[in-house]
């Protein structure tokens, strides 16, 4: 089994499906062994492609804001692993970005995962990512999302924090309301800031 530092070579100089990406290949993960959380999410977007740097965006803002994170602590890759199903920008589609190249998983998620031992919750984030996590989730997004108690306290389904969802959000209120403040423990908790209950 190759180290973390030997995959993430191999995965920056990935041009599996160079073919297909409007602005070439730009990996973009933040992993560390010692990682507690794991971000599971769908693909960069294209400012995030631009930047080089993960939820480097509105949708990071917002996402930061569900978990109580700082940007300091967010991208600190000891603490925080952020691992898209597609790790290059896909390209624009009708309504927001196109899907996760379908590659990208199969060659390279199974690995980094397990180099990953010492994560304490996992935060799926998105269709494409509770597709792959949750396949017993048939039903789609929002009801993996409303199932996030049977998942508790080690994985958690998680709509993608875009601004394209501002829609779902406003029809799901429960989200914010009761969701969100039992994230936030739960992140603190998974970080060591509180002693577990």
């Amino acid at each position: 089994m190759p180290t973390l530092a030997a995959l993430l070579t191999d995965v920056r100089a990935c041009t599996l499906c160079a073919a297909h990406l409007p602005l070439g290949p730009r990996p973009i993960v933040q992993l560390h062994p010692d990682a507690r959380i794991l971000i599971a999410a769908q693909a960069p977007g294209r400012k995030v492609h631009e930047t080089g740097r993960p939820f480097n965006d509105a949708s990071g803002d917002r996402l930061r804001r569900w978990l109580g994170l700082t940007r300091d602590e967010f991208y600190d890759p000891r603490l925080v692993a952020i691992l898209p199903m597609g790790f290059c920008y896909p390209g624009k589609g009708r309504s927001g970005d196109l899907p996760p190249r379908p590659e990208c998983a199969p060659r390279w998620r199974a690995p980094l995962l397990q180099a990953l031992g010492r994560l304490r919750l996992r935060l799926v984030i998105g269709q494409y990512a509770i597709a792959y996590h949750l396949p017993q989730e048939r039903a789609g997004l929002t009801r993996a999302v409303e199932n996030w108690r049977e998942y508790w306290p080690d994985l958690l389904p998680l709509p993608h924090p875009s601004p394209i969802n501002n829609g779902w959000l406003a029809q799901h209120p429960w989200f914010e309301r009761e969701l969100v403040p039992a994230l936030q423990a739960r992140v603190a908790e998974a970080l060591g800031k509180v002693p577990s209950a």
